[in-house]
């Protein structure tokens, strides 16, 4: 079997739908901020197609791909580890890859297993060492106690509080007040702007009493020593690395035991083996792993399925439960969660496939967005100045909690 051709198909997504207590805003253009969703097909000389995802900024990860495109080929797509060394050698010279090289590395080689897999009419996971559960556990957002209800309703036993900018220790805490004690709840702090590590701490300390299952990026990713400074301050979980690359950008968070939970995006991870590997290498320390999912498309979590299925250590899959409702209309089948769960699929390769023709009736218009002055993202009257970092100010109404 020999590879024949690589196609990329790029769409802009729409906007996910307003909801009671949703505690997000439809863009006035129709268009879901600035998410793309990047797919391709590998082609082979034995009629076989593979499918793959890639993210970390997909129109430019699309120029990655198509520039991959000529090193596979004439290459048995059967070839994957060798194949993903080929290409990653080959962008050598650019420097070290980032999320942009990392996600034309993952739609590549996602594509190579769903091949690998429909050749031996296989499903991903079996040929990853078989698996350990059939149903992968899901958690959702809220940011409001009705949409944790809505989360509940559908069996869904992980609530996701997330924030741009500052936390809102009191939005925190309705949610955990509502969604009761047998119901996790996790907390996202991701900026811009990023809170200092004195910041990061303070607001850990509030969290503590709150029991949430981990407290997601509370500092700027470059600041690895600032994480190691609020895992030291306090007494809740830490999760991180969906920004991350390759097992090589993993290793700090294992090696060091940063964080209790690593978060690899499964579309710009570098593939559904870099992920497996990072498995491992967090096994051995103990670590659990909750793939990334909030921008990605479907093809990406089917593969996050195959994934979660074959390790020991999954704890659960991140997934925008009220999407874009053209997410069940670009793939065939679509996923759909049942009793707080989406099945492991059992077909060959990856189990799912595009559907180009409603792909392509959503071209894209733009993948960069700016950040909102929406009263949380920066500090008052800053938001011009656009901040990458803050020190937050008001502490006693911005970053501890005024109902008891």
């Amino acid at each position: 079997m020999k590879i024949t051709g690589v196609e990329t198909h790029l769409l802009q997504v729409g906007a996910r739908p307003v909801m009671p207590g949703a505690g997000t805003s439809r863009p006035a253009d129709g268009h879901g901020g600035s998410r793309n969703w990047l797919f391709i097909r590998v082609l082979t000389d034995e009629g076989i197609h593979g499918v793959g995802e890639g993210s970390g900024w997909p129109r430019v990860v699309r120029a990655a791909v198509e520039d991959y495109a000529h090193l596979l080929i004439g290459e048995d797509p059967r070839d994957i580890d060798r194949l993903w060394h080929k290409l990653y050698l080959g962008s050598m010279g650019h420097g070290l890859l980032g999320t942009v090289g990392g996600g034309a590395l993952s739609a590549i080689e996602m594509a190579l297993w769903d091949i690998k897999g429909k050749a031996l009419g296989l499903p991903v996971w079996q040929l990853l060492g078989g698996r350990f559960r059939d149903r992968i556990p899901v958690y959702g957002h809220a940011k409001t106690p009705e949409r944790a209800r809505a989360l509940m309703a559908l069996g869904i036993r992980g609530v996701k509080v997330g924030f741009t900018g500052a936390v809102d220790i009191d939005a925190v805490a309705a949610v955990r007040d509502a969604v009761g004690p047998d119901v996790d709840v996790m907390v996202d702090a991701h900026g811009p702007s990023w809170m200092t590590a004195q910041d990061a701490i303070l607001v850990g300390r509030e969290l503590e009493q709150l029991d949430i299952l981990f407290y997601e990026d509370p500092v700027a990713p470059e600041n690895l020593d600032a994480l190691a400074r609020v895992r030291d301050a306090v007494r809740v979980p830490l999760a991180a690395g969906e920004r991350v690359a390759t097992l090589w950008g993993m290793r700090p968070y294992i090696e060091r035991e940063l964080v209790d939970v690593i978060q690899p995006d499964t579309g710009r991870a570098g593939g559904i083996l870099q992920m497996r590997k990072m498995a491992a290498m967090a096994e051995a320390h103990f670590i659990t792993v909750a793939p990334h999912s909030g921008s990605l498309g479907p093809v990406a979590e089917f593969a996050a399925l195959h994934v979660m299925a074959s390790i020991p250590n999954a704890l659960m899959l991140e997934r925008v439960e009220f999407d874009w409702p053209g997410r069940a209309e670009v793939v065939a089948p679509a996923l759909r969660t049942v009793d707080g769960s989406l099945p492991v699929p059992d077909a060959p390769g990856l189990g799912v496939d595009l559907i180009l023709e409603e792909i392509a009736r959503h071209p894209s218009v733009r993948n960069v967005a700016d950040f909102p002055d929406d009263g949380m993202a920066f500090e008052p009257g800053t938001a011009a100045e656009h901040p990458y970092v803050q020190t937050r100010l008001s502490r006693a109404t911005r970053l501890r909690r005024t109902q008891p």
